[in-house]
């Protein structure tokens, strides 16, 4: 059957319609209508086409105020998780068409020189405030060049930043710990945990949250089943290999995302282990992944896409009242995280 466009459907077009009818990511979709010159003709094209055929116009809104009343925010990025990074670029985008501001984007890798120059960029382009993603808003280097300038700043992050700074966050240590308490109840006690990626904070306090629900337990944590990864799907493969090989092995793994936790599922079905009957798997984020697998993923949900959201709106309500000639004291929103059952998870096998 033919999907009608969004437009007569009663709705106005989104990036992610745009996205889906040109075949590529909204993140791409975004580089295009931003006239980002480091993009394929080909791919510009189609992109074209779909912004066409649906009649998308991304700034209508913003340009009937008539110049005036224009915000532009930048945002910062770099996440090892592509479905991770799609979300969040996705609440952001969406958020900046719905409050009518222009959203610049930039990536900036994990160096301290690139990650000061993609923060100098931006201050250059006279932006009214910067969202940092996590990890970045972990960055020594960039905290302290944003803290040197005049500009507004709201990270995503699991810590409390210096005080100028305003959050969004979940409970990350909570959410490990609930995830860890419903393994336990389970039944499980040889319980491994893949740790994500050590310079990242979210990665320690769900280590945190891990050992503390094993802790409140009474059960003790095996070295050996505690392995280091990156966050990446390929950093899952080689710490699955790591856990199953420990001579009496885990019968549950939870990994510190999805990603990871989708190459422990991979690794299992390699060695014939029945995921969940032979092994138990969960991981944290609800991305794409979680859903994408078989079996699907039981996980953490977090509100990436909501959290993004959150954030742009934290930092337009600032903006708006630092032109209105109030200061408004940073805030905290700290949103709710859900632990979702799936398929991958049941009682530690008799056999």
């Amino acid at each position: 059957m033919n999907r009608k466009p969004a437009r007569q459907q009663g709705r106005a077009p989104t990036i992610a319609d745009v996205a889906a009818v040109a075949g590529f990511s909204p993140m791409t979709v975004s580089r295009v209508i931003n006239g980002e010159a480091n993009v394929r003709a080909s791919t510009r094209q189609a992109v074209q086409a779909a912004v066409a055929k649906l009649n998308y116009a991304p700034n209508a809104a913003a340009r009937s105020l008539a110049g005036a009343e224009q915000i532009r925010i930048g945002m910062l990025y770099s996440n090892p998780s592509a479905a991770y990074l799609s979300r969040f670029l996705l609440g952001g985008l969406e958020q900046a068409r719905i409050s009518h501001v222009q959203l610049v984007i930039e990536r900036c890798d994990s160096d301290a020189q690139d990650e000061e120059q993609a923060v100098r960029d931006l201050l250059a382009s006279d932006v009214d405030g910067i969202i940092l993603s996590p990890p970045l808003c972990d960055s020594e280097n960039i905290l302290a060049l944003l803290m040197a300038s005049d500009a507004l700043v709201v990270a995503v992050t699991n810590w409390r930043p210096p005080a100028a700074i305003s959050v969004v966050r979940i409970d990350d240590h909570e959410a490990a710990a609930a995830m860890t308490r419903h393994m336990l109840a389970l039944g499980h006690r040889r319980i491994g945990h893949i740790i994500g990626n050590p310079t990242h904070k979210a990665s320690a306090q769900r280590l945190a949250g891990f050992r503390a629900a094993m802790a409140d337990a009474g059960v003790p944590v095996d070295p050996s089943l505690i392995a280091q990864g990156q966050f990446t799907y390929r950093s899952g493969l080689s710490t699955a290999e790591q856990l199953l090989d420990v001579p009496e092995r885990p019968t549950a793994i939870f990994a510190g995302n999805d990603d990871m936790a989708a190459a422990v599922v991979a690794v299992a079905h390699r060695r014939n282990l029945n995921v969940p009957s032979d092994l138990t798997v969960c991981g944290f984020d609800d991305t794409d992944f979680a859903q994408s697998i078989w079996p699907e993923l039981t996980t953490i949900h977090q509100p990436i896409a909501e959290m993004s959201r959150t954030a742009l709106k934290m930092l337009v309500h600032a903006i708006r009242s630092r032109r209105a000639g109030s200061v408004e004291p940073p805030s905290e929103a700290v949103l709710d995280y859900t632990l979702v059952r799936r398929d991958s998870d049941a009682p530690p096998s008799l056999r």
